[in-house]
């Protein structure tokens, strides 16, 4: 998963702020485009944890438009995403999970968790027991 982001120079204050137009809650700034660009990716996975908090479903990432730096998300980070946006499709709560998958409540708020590392092989049963399957592609 990629989201485009904008870097607008600031010409007042300096440095870059970078804005999400899929994610308009996530917005920061930093000195040089190097900093924006850590920042950005800071900022998106922060505001994503609130997603997961507020069990709000995330928002694609749109098609990149000219100028757009494109900030990526970890591999780990986009399943859960896409994970959380199945489970409030289909209108299953983490607890309804654990009893899908026979584990512990607190083995799939882990799951859930965008810092925790979790291995995809939990993360794929996790779609299974939804009725989903997961595919890996490289490109």
């Amino acid at each position: 998963m990629k989201y485009p982001a904008t870097f607008t120079e600031d010409k007042e204050a300096g440095g870059f702020v970078v804005t999400f137009r899929d994610i308009p809650e996530a917005f920061t700034q930093g000195e040089s485009m190097q900093e924006a660009e850590a920042m950005a990716k800071d900022v998106l996975l922060f505001v994503l944890e609130d997603y997961f908090d507020d069990r709000k479903t995330v928002p694609m990432p749109s098609l990149p438009q000219a100028g757009d730096v494109l900030i990526e998300l970890p591999v780990s980070v986009s399943a859960k995403v896409m994970l959380l946006n199945e489970m409030i499709a289909q209108k299953v709560r983490p607890v309804d999970l654990s009893r899908m998958m026979g584990i512990r409540s607190q083995d799939v708020t882990r799951i859930l968790d965008l810092r925790h590392n979790t291995k995809i092989d939990t993360v794929c049963a996790a779609f299974k027991a939804l009725g989903k399957s997961v595919e890996l592609r490289i490109q």
